[in-house]
């Protein structure tokens, strides 16, 4: 079995760089080399942001396919603000404890 990179770092041309990352279920980010400190430290990125990603094929939207699989992703993308996915989540979640 392959091991996955838990982290990706992108850099742009400019020689600004983004880290991006997998911690427990969250899917988090942070700047490098950014000149404001509180964009050095790691943030979730919302359901929006991700399917941003995703819709735009981008990079970061291509590692974390590899990195969770595509249903996994699709989760992230639909779970916030989504009161039915919620749901439907948490029954999946108790049939499975049961």
């Amino acid at each position: 079995m392959a091991l996955l990179p838990m982290s990706f770092r992108l850099e742009a041309e400019d020689g600004s760089a983004a880290e991006y990352r997998i911690q427990d279920e969250d899917i988090e980010v942070r700047q490098l080399q950014s000149p404001d400190e509180d964009d050095r430290e790691w943030r979730c990125l919302s359901a929006n942001e991700i399917a941003e990603h995703v819709s735009r094929n981008t990079v970061v939207a291509k590692w974390l396919e590899r990195r969770l699989g595509w249903r996994r992703l699709l989760r992230a993308c639909l779970a916030e603000g989504n009161p039915h996915f919620a749901q439907s989540e948490a029954s999946v979640t108790s049939r499975r404890a049961a």
